[in-house]
């Protein structure tokens, strides 16, 4: 299936061999949904931003095999759980499926033709579906829902135009976080209200680290296309108060828009992600009760494939995209993603 990311990528650099005008006031001014930074904005101009995503995941996979649910737990009559690269786990349950959504609130200010400052406020709301393993007290076979919502990790940075012509643009993204979210609460629902234990890595609401986020983008606008490349990464900087860090991150989009009329584009984009296992360790999360604890089971890599849209709509502008993950590789045992869906509004003045 990574031919169809082969396609994106290739018609994003292909493209560009066309000779263009500027026209950077149009639908597909900006890029698709998913990508963020990819624009800068004139001298004394604000710009505020809703947007929405919605990922969902759902069933485990190992490397690039699925398995299914009663095998992640191991098999019955007072099994440990199974292990997975060496590393025994889910005695006491597993994960199903996981919906992540995120609300955020995005402000950019040019503080010059050429810079741009911008922050952006997260607030994540993340649900996870269980079944219990042998060791549970609860039961084995039974299931729970754990539920983690609040502030996230707050990002902010400033957007540096390194390279302008008519039809091109080349942006600096030196951006970082703020260690905002929580990382701390704990829940009862795993073993039935017995015990109250730490939420696993995934529910947590933030890194606990300050993060350096640099990246770049490449843009080039034609007379009824555009395309872009992006980088992006986010990176800890040392390990939290509970003794870790999250993982090292890269992401790299290249897109293509064709705009239908000058109010109305339609996106086709790939991405790829790369992250590294967390480093270090919380002592509070044992790797034997469940595979959400497991530092080593916190990598892989991701290809998905975005169909979008973008709408100018009087002074207001429109995105969405639907986003599939066609190939995923992960390290150990984790919920599989399976789609996401982003969703914008955003207004100039």
């Amino acid at each position: 299936m990574r031919w169809f990311i082969a396609v994106a990528s290739v018609l994003s650099i292909t493209t560009c061999l066309t000779a263009a005008d500027g026209r950077r006031s149009l639908a597909d001014k900006h890029g698709p949904a998913g990508v963020m930074g990819d624009h800068l904005h004139d001298k004394g101009e604000w710009m505020v931003e809703y947007k929405y995503m919605n990922m969902y995941m759902e069933d485990n996979r190992i490397g690039e095999r699925e398995v299914s649910d009663s095998a992640a737990i191991g098999p019955a009559g007072g099994s440990p759980g199974i292990v997975v690269d060496g590393t025994q786990t889910n005695s006491g349950a597993s994960p199903t499926d996981m919906t992540m959504e995120m609300h955020m609130a995005h402000i950019m200010y040019g503080m010059t033709d050429d810079v741009t400052m911008y922050t952006m406020i997260m607030m994540p709301s993340l649900t996870m579906d269980h079944i219990r393993g042998d060791m549970n007290p609860a039961g084995r076979g039974t299931t729970f829902r754990t539920h983690n919502s609040g502030f996230g990790d707050m990002s902010l940075g400033a957007l540096l135009r390194l390279y302008e012509s008519r039809s091109t643009d080349f942006i600096l993204n030196l951006g970082c976080s703020l260690p905002t979210g929580d990382i701390y609460r704990e829940s009862t629902a795993p073993t039935g209200g017995r015990v109250s234990q730490p939420l696993p890595y995934p529910m947590r609401l933030g890194s606990g680290t300050f993060n350096a986020r640099p990246g770049f983008t490449w843009k080039r606008y034609g007379e009824w296309w555009s395309t872009g490349i992006q980088v992006q990464t986010d990176v800890p900087i040392g390990r939290n108060y509970r003794g870790y860090s999250v993982s090292d991150e890269v992401r790299y989009n290249s897109w293509t828009s064709v705009l239908l009329t000058d109010w109305l584009s339609v996106s086709l984009r790939g991405e790829h992600i790369w992250r590294t296992d967390y480093d270090g360790e919380d002592n509070d999360t044992p790797d034997g009760v469940i595979s959400t604890n497991v530092e080593s089971f916190r990598g892989g890599k991701w290809y998905n494939l975005g169909f979008g849209a973008q709408m100018i709509l009087k002074k207001s502008y429109l995105s969405t995209e639907l986003i599939s993950t066609i190939e995923q590789d992960l390290d150990g045992i984790q919920l599989e993603t399976d789609f996401a869906v982003v969703a914008s509004w955003s207004r100039a003045f």
